[in-house]
This record gives C-alpha cells, structure tokens and sequence, in this order.
C-alpha cells in the first residue's frame, strides 16, 4: 500500500501518518524515509498542487517533514494569515486542520512566531468546539491537547489510536488487523522481559533491605518502553531498567534517608567505584553499592561478547556525576541553604535531572551506530542534553513542589526563584513553564538534519523527555503510581487488544 500509493500525494502522507500513529511503522523505516526525502526535495511542487487552502494537508505535511528531521520553513502558513496578522477566522470550523496545526506546533523551534501565535490559535478553538463534538471525536480531541504526539509515549500513543481509528471512517481492515497484531504480539515480548527483569529485581531483594526506597520496577520497566518499545532493542531495554532501578534508590537514599555523614562515606565509596570501598559503609549502604558494581560488571560481561564492553565506563562516569548532583542537593538540605537559581540550581539540577546518565545508559545495549566517539559526545552534555535536562528537571520540580514543602525537602527549582526574584508562587511556575517551553524549541532544533550523532542515537534521548513530559504531566505519577498509572500500564503490558 506504501509503496502503490501515488509519490507525493494527500493519499500517501495519510497513510504515513496512519501507519506511525498505529505503532507499525518500525517495520516501514526505510520506505518511509523514501518517501518523506522525495516529498522534502520536491516540496515547492507538492505545496503549490495540495496546500493552497488546505490547512490540514499543510499542517500534516510540515509535521511529518519536522519529525522526520527535515526543516521546513514555517512561512508554509503565511497563507493561513490575515492582514493584521491572525490566522483567519474561517479556520475556526476546520476541526481536522486546527487538529493537524496544533500537531505541527508541538515541533516548533526559536524565532517562529507564525507558531507560537498558532498553540493559542488552535488550543482555544480545540477547546471551544469539544461540547459540539461527537463522543469519540471529542475524547481524541481532548486527548490530542493533554498529551500531543511530540509531548508522549509512543506505546500508549498507539493504543489509544488503535481505539480511535475503529471509529473513523476510512478506517483500512487490513492495516487495522494489522496494528492490532502487531500491538497484541510485541506486547507479549514485553511481558517476557518484565518477567526476567521481576525475577532479577525480587533475587536481589533490595527492596526488603531498604523498606525506605520506592518499590517500582513494573514503572521503571514501562519508562524503558517509554524510551523504546521495538524487538532490536531487547537488551538496551533490560539494561536501562536495571539502571534506572539503582538510580531511584539512589535518590531515595540521598533525598529522604541517609544522614550526611554517612552520604558522605557513599559518596567518595561510588567516586573509587572498587568493592574495597564498602568496609566503612553503614550496613544498608553496603548491601546497595555492593549491588550497584555488580550490576555494571554483569552489563560489562554481557557487552564483552560484542567488543562493546569500552561503553561501561563511561556510564560509570555518569552516574558518578549523578551522585555528586545529589550528594550537593543533600548538602544543600541539611545546610539550610536555597541556592542561586541559574548558576546554582540549574547547573547541578542538570545533572540531578539524571538525564545525561539515563542517556548514556540508554546506548549501552543499542547497536554498532553507538561508537566510542558517539558517548565521547553524550558525555560532554552537548546542547541537546541540556535542554532535555532542563525539561526534566522543572517538569519535575513543579509536580512534586506542594509534596516537597510539606515534607520539609531540599528546595526546589520553583523555591530558588522565588527567593532570588522576590517572585510568588504563580510567576515562578508561569517562568518554569516558559523555560521548558523554549528548552523544547531547543531540543526541536537538535533533532533536524543535519546531526552531530545518528538520529538513531538522538531518539532515546528524545523519548526520555517525551516519557518525563508523560510522568510527571499533572502530578508526580512515579511516586504516586497507584493513581492513574496504574491503568495505564495495564492498558500498555497488560491487557491485549481484542481481536
């Protein structure tokens, strides 16, 4: 059907985005790829024939160029405008458009002001039409504005449209049997991994030792898949949740459990990073790093076999970073202190953000496109990293600041504005929210052509910021999993697609 389609027209870009939102198009990467270039380069052609006045087929063509990695100007909706520069007011009836530019916008980079104009365009008028909307129409549409396709993971992406695209009525049998397959099998591959991981994680028997940690291993296995949910990426998979699961005892026992001196002690025992620096640990302690190393030797022996065991080191290397961020957050707290916010808070909260290790842990498993130069690149937190960092960082910052006030915890991003600008409440969340918008511009403008690293490389990190932007949307749902997680993962691992 892809490759039939006529090149370059309405018939193949829907059928693009289709075949993406179903969660199918892993298998299609390369005509996909075929066919977006030959669009890109013939573009000034397929603009003149299709867009003039079609702002849906504008609108869809300039996201899937944007997310493909192409740059596309965003002169393509000066036709949209009216002579005071608003969009025209006959676009406010086009649900199909408005839906596709708001789409478009979530892909936005600096200095695009035709865009910017357009997320309150479309976000207003999406709302105001949802009670004329038929009930299906309506929950996809609320859907789109909660969680748009840049600002989600992909899995539960999918299986919502998977729900939504039985309704629609040029719903395709064939692709629609399809996607319901292909969900349904690669989700019994995801169980059998959630299996072994649960065995390993239950055999170590950490989470009895250190009752104080939160117990979270189907969550942290569910952001792996956040990160990547295709077949090749099995054992990437497997050693990223192992990571993130000594990453959140990590922070748990910075953050709420152990006393500074002994943080201390752990502190300069990870800096050595060798099993003698155990002797002088409290007992709880002990058990955690003696864990930690082995789990690094393990993924060590395991990339031996393909001569790729070089990228343990620097994993390594980066969660020793993450425990410094820590280890200052924790001298912060029990030295009272509320930090600067840009040159204090910020700097080390990029790393706290514990983006940059799960990043470089993200590639351990992946495969040859992961060379040494690749994590030479990662490890010198490269403009990407930062702005994925700052993302996660304050997303986070603002969902648990009301939790962490009553808890008496170190001061968070929203405190430290507040203190240095004399700001409320509100103005420090209405500016964080204004620094994780432009940081999305950033990381945007770090995934178009040309790039430094593979796009391959560049995805997992993508997608880290996308599951962050998932986690943490209205409430801390990592710590609070039993709320509406839960039903999630069950919609995700769970239960299979009827057939």
């Amino acid at each position: 059907m892809l490759v039939i389609s006529p090149s370059k027209s309405l018939q193949k870009i829907e059928l693009i985005n289709t075949i993406q939102l179903l969660g199918v198009a892993y298998h299609f990467e390369h005509e996909i790829e075929e066919s977006l270039s030959n669009m890109y380069n013939g573009y000034e052609e397929w603009i003149g024939e299709f867009c003039e006045s079609d702002l849906h087929v504008a609108a869809l063509s300039f996201r899937l160029l944007r997310q493909q990695g192409y740059y596309l100007s965003s002169d393509v909706f000066r036709k949209f405008i009216d002579d005071q520069g608003n969009y025209n007011k006959a676009l406010v009836n086009d649900m199909q458009g408005l839906l596709s530019l708001y789409e478009a916008t979530q892909f936005r980079v600096h200095d695009e002001e035709i865009l910017d104009k357009a997320v309150n365009f479309t976000t207003i008028h999406l709302k105001l039409m949802l009670p004329k909307l038929s009930n299906s129409l309506s929950i996809q549409v609320s859907n789109a504005l909660k969680y748009p396709i840049n600002k989600t993971i992909a899995r539960v992406a999918t299986r919502k449209y998977i729900a939504f695209y039985q309704e629609d009525k040029s719903c395709d049998q064939v692709l629609f049997n399809f996607a319901k397959l292909d969900f349904n099998t690669l989700q019994k591959m995801h169980k059998r991994e959630l299996c072994d991981i649960t065995r390993w994680w239950k055999e170590l028997n950490l989470a009895n030792e250190l009752p104080f940690a939160r117990d979270r291993v189907v969550e942290l296995y569910f952001w792996s898949l956040g990160v990547y949910f295709e077949p090749q990426y099995n054992v990437a998979r497997k050693i990223l949740t192992k990571v993130l699961c000594f990453v959140s005892i990590t922070d748990d026992i910075y953050d709420t459990y152990g006393t500074l001196n002994e943080l201390t002690l752990l502190t300069n025992a990870i800096e050595r990073w060798n099993i003698d620096a155990a002797e002088n640990l409290a007992s709880y302690m002990k058990l955690f790093y003696t864990a930690l190393l082995h789990l690094y030797n393990e993924v060590e022996k395991e990339l031996a076999k393909e001569n790729r065991s070089f990228r343990v080191n620097f994993a390594i290397s980066e969660m020793k970073k993450l425990v410094r961020a820590y280890f200052q957050e924790a001298k912060w707290y029990h030295g009272n202190t509320i930090p600067r916010m840009e040159e204090e808070y910020m700097k080390n909260g990029i790393k706290s953000s514990t983006i940059p290790n799960l990043s470089t842990a993200s590639w351990l498993g992946m495969g040859d496109e992961a060379t040494k130069e690749a994590f030479k690149w990662i490890t010198t937190e490269p403009p990407i990293l930062i702005a994925s960092s700052i993302i996660a960082r304050l997303l986070n910052d603002i969902v648990s600041h009301e939790r962490e006030i009553e808890r008496g915890d170190v001061a968070s991003g929203i405190d430290c504005y507040m203190n240095e600008y004399d700001a409320t409440k509100e103005e420090a969340y209405m500016e964080m929210r204004k620094i994780i918008e432009n940081s999305w511009k950033d990381l945007n403008q770090r995934c178009l052509k040309p790039t430094t690293v593979p796009r391959v490389l560049l995805m997992p990190v993508l997608n880290l910021i996308r599951t962050s932007e998932f986690f943490y949307k209205d409430e801390d749902a990592y710590t609070s999993s039993k709320n509406n997680l839960k039903d999630v993962i069950s919609m995700v691992l769970v239960d299979p697609i009827k057939v």
